[in-house]
């Protein structure tokens, strides 16, 4: 097996001062493809952004290639698509500019040079939004704009990407796109850990499902038979951190 690029041991988590994350273990090897899954309140948007770092581990440890989370400084290896994010934040900004700011990790002082800007081309043409490129992202469908978020988190060429839901409110022709393009980021050797709702088109290129319930891995293996979102303990029917974890596209993968 290949070393970890993702790894928790016993983490536990706190919003507020409700308890979320019970001690769950995760690995993530290089070069594998991970479905995060479980019920709305299950602890799967927090796990990743507390691999992330926007939400504090209470106890546990958390290593991102095999460097403790709180030392790991190169975040260019790491692409990260937040959840339900709001066009712009109400700053006017075109797709490209959008696009840009993910690839500031990879620049000296934040002024990109050729090679950066052909990796700002490169991560458009990826999505299918290239010959939108001047865009305003006030401008954008559900499904186009979600396909930028993805086109910036690719434009710093990672080798982890960390997606949360991607596939929610997006369209089938969006869906179908980034599918496509999750595999040939699969098939030019990049690690994945996705949070889902249901495997979707997604599902020939999961290697391996962890199921979360009320905070702990209940199920860590080959992606369970019929895993809509109603097939999961505890489905609900309502989406509480919608509100919650809507943020505006930043400039920066931690800004």
């Amino acid at each position: 097996m290949s070393e970890p690029v993702i790894s928790l041991r016993g983490v536990h988590a706190e919003l507020g001062s409700r308890p979320v994350l019970r001690g769950i273990d995760l690995t993530v090897h290089r070069g594998e493809v991970v479905a995060l899954l479980g019920a709305n309140g299950s602890g799967k948007s927090t796990a990743v952004r507390s691999i992330i770092g926007q939400v504090p581990a209470a106890a546990g440890e958390i290593e991102l290639f095999g460097t403790a989370r709180a030392r790991f400084r190169d975040w260019a290896r790491v692409g990260y698509v937040p959840q339900r994010t709001t066009a712009a934040g109400g700053v006017p900004a075109t797709i490209t500019e959008v696009v840009s700011s993910g690839r500031l990790s990879r620049t000296r002082f934040g002024v990109l040079r050729k090679a950066d800007h052909a990796a700002v081309r490169r991560a458009l043409e990826l999505v299918g939004m290239a010959d939108r490129a001047k865009d305003s992202v006030n401008a954008l469908s559900g499904g186009q704009h979600q396909r930028v978020l993805i086109a910036r988190a690719l434009a710093s060429e990672p080798e982890l990407l960390i997606m949360d839901e991607p596939m929610a409110g997006v369209d089938l022709a969006s869906q179908e796109v980034l599918a496509r393009t999750l595999r040939e980021q699969v098939a030019a050797g990049a690690t994945v850990l996705l949070v889902l709702h249901e495997l979707g088109p997604l599902e020939p290129l999961i290697d391996r499902a962890v199921v979360l319930r009320d905070g702990c891995v209940l199920h860590d293996g080959p992606p369970p038979k019929a895993v809509g979102q109603h097939a999961l303990p505890g489905h609900d029917h309502v989406h509480p951190h919608a509100a919650h974890d809507a943020e505006p596209i930043r400039t920066g993968l931690l800004s």
